[in-house]
């Protein structure tokens, strides 16, 4: 069975989500960070998988369900921590970051018995999802992470290794204000979805414009998974 990985930061305030300020505030931010690390977390526990990792910058807390293992992050930019995580594998691993709360256990449950190799587009340009039944670590290091071609150099560089690489559905990151409110849409009975609300009631006209798609998300840079910022 394939090894689950969830590379994330530790929601604290400040450090994560910080373009939904504005509208909300640094708290709010990573109270949002924190629901939808949670709802990530949700759906990789409810996936058959040989092992869950968290691959984490910073401490767990309660958001953390059992039966995962928690290692840190090695130094270096993303995609070197992309690429330690992968090196941390024996076997087929599937790994994703904490900014997609909409992602199913259903998505998660991929079988390698045809491709050699998983890739989940985001909308942003980036990628939500990376799995690999022989992990290269080498395939990730020196792939220019948070630009608007990083998913697409990262999927080449898959298929100019010779493997067989099958698509995820493409999902859309939680970066701005508008990216939340479309994703707690696909999910309203999620965490993320019922910390949204909360969050939305109390910050007034400034969140329904984003809501509304006054926001420059179609031009802002993609990270590849656990690039919260």
């Amino acid at each position: 069975m394939t090894t689950l990985l969830v590379i994330a930061k530790e929601p604290r305030p400040g450090r994560v989500k910080t373009r939904l300020t504005p509208p909300f505030t640094p708290e709010e931010a990573a109270e949002l960070a924190a629901a939808a690390l949670e709802d990530t977390l949700r759906a990789v526990a409810g996936a058959p998988a040989h092992r869950r990792v968290l691959v984490l910058d910073g401490e767990p807390g309660p958001w953390l369900p059992p039966g995962f293992d928690v290692v840190p992050q090695c130094q270096g930019g993303l995609d070197e921590r992309l690429a330690d995580a992968f090196a941390r594998c024996a076997g087929p691993a599937l790994l994703i970051g904490m900014d997609t709360p909409q992602v199913t256990p259903d998505l998660l449950d991929v079988d390698f018995a045809g491709c050699d190799a998983y890739f989940g587009a985001a909308q942003d340009g980036g990628f939500w999802a990376l799995g690999m039944a022989e992990p290269d670590p080498g395939l990730l290091r020196g792939v220019p992470m948070s630009t608007a071609t990083t998913g697409a150099v990262q999927r080449q560089r898959l298929h100019a290794a010779g493997l067989r690489v099958g698509e995820l559905p493409c999902l859309r990151d939680v970066d701005t204000a508008a990216d939340a409110h479309a994703v707690a849409a696909l999910t309203p009975r999620g965490r993320f979805a019922a910390r949204l609300a909360r969050c939305a009631a109390v910050t007034g006209p400034d969140a329904r414009q984003a809501a509304a798609g006054h926001s420059p998300s179609a031009a802002r840079p993609a990270p590849g998974p656990g690039g919260s910022r």
